[in-house]
């Protein structure tokens, strides 16, 4: 079967012993893990030793986890099953290692897939990639500052009138992407400085291609206006979000979290408790931004196009 081999590292201000507290004591993975914040209403049962625990929710699936060995403040090794949507086990390993600024931690895995799902390895580990570092985002807010600073509500369908935008259509990659929007969302509010009677609406992001396999992505960083400069940089597109239904989900805190909210939209996708307009993309509206609040009081909704 293809073997899934995957670690991701990050830096944490506190001691090796108090990041170990909270990996070694299932009480703790609720507040931080990146699978339950997908679905709040997992139920999940600990056991009295804190050493073993099990969840079962309608999206995300069912499992187990299990720790199988400790080294105080330096290494757990762990048991993972998961039994739905289909049946797997993995071997899970953390490492920590004292730094000048506090702890350098490693999370491993060691898995397979299904034989039949060969085809998907690449992606497959672009996706627990990219969950082991949301995870491990929430893990360093819970440790430094007692909780993580990324909350998710499920607001539901409304209707969304037609946008229409001006905006710069680019290509980057999830690791460069935070720069990029910077820049393009730099060019965008130069340009509209000194025209904001047109500005009809939030700024906003649309996502039209995402290729986690190879980490890249294709974006707009759009604005909503009343009518279209005759002024507009050659760079610049016209566009037009069509009159439809959505589904939002609001994200608050940092946008460093918004993957969060991104795999909660696409988790409610794969377990069709939502069904998508198929060439509408999604996109994600800015409710406040930088410099109007403090970072963990951004306000973002995502929005998908549904039937």
């Amino acid at each position: 079967m293809p073997k899934i081999e995957l670690n991701r590292s990050i830096e944490i201000n506190a001691s090796p012993d108090k990041v170990f507290k909270v990996l070694n004591d299932f009480n703790h993975w609720s507040a931080w893990s990146p699978w339950l914040i997908l679905e709040p209403e997992t139920v999940v049962k600990v056991a009295p030793d804190a050493k073993y625990y099990e969840w079962e929710g309608n999206r995300i699936g069912s499992g187990n986890m299990r720790i199988t060995s400790e080294v105080e403040n330096k290494s757990l090794n762990l048991d993972l099953t998961f039994l739905k949507p289909w049946k797997s086990r993995a071997k899970v390993r953390f490492e920590l290692i004292p730094t000048s600024d506090g702890t350098k931690l490693t999370w491993f895995m060691d898995s397979s897939l299904p034989f039949f799902m060969f085809w998907m390895k690449k992606m497959m580990l672009g996706f627990i990639g990219m969950d082991y570092e949301r995870g491990l985002n929430l893990l360093k807010d819970y440790v430094e500052d007692g909780e993580v600073h990324s909350k998710l509500e499920f607001v539901g369908e409304q209707s969304l009138s037609k946008i229409q935008y001006i905006g710069i259509h680019s290509h980057s990659t999830i690791t460069d992407i935070d720069q990029d929007m910077k820049r393009d969302f730099g060019k965008l509010g130069e340009f509209i400085s000194g025209k904001e009677d047109i500005i009809a609406g939030k700024m906003f992001s649309i996502y039209h291609k995402w290729d986690f396999a190879n980490g890249k992505v294709e974006y707009t960083s759009g604005l909503a206006v009343k009518s279209v400069p005759n002024d507009l940089p050659s760079e610049f597109k016209v566009g037009e979000i069509p009159a439809t239904k959505v589904y939002t989900l609001r994200h608050t805190g940092p946008y460093k979290h918004l993957g969060n909210a991104w795999s909660a939209m696409y988790n409610m996708h794969r377990a069709k408790a939502i069904n998508i307009v198929k060439g509408i993309h999604p996109f994600e509206e800015y409710v406040n931004v930088p410099g109007q609040v403090p970072e963990n009081e951004l306000i973002t909704d995502i929005k998908f196009a549904v039937k």
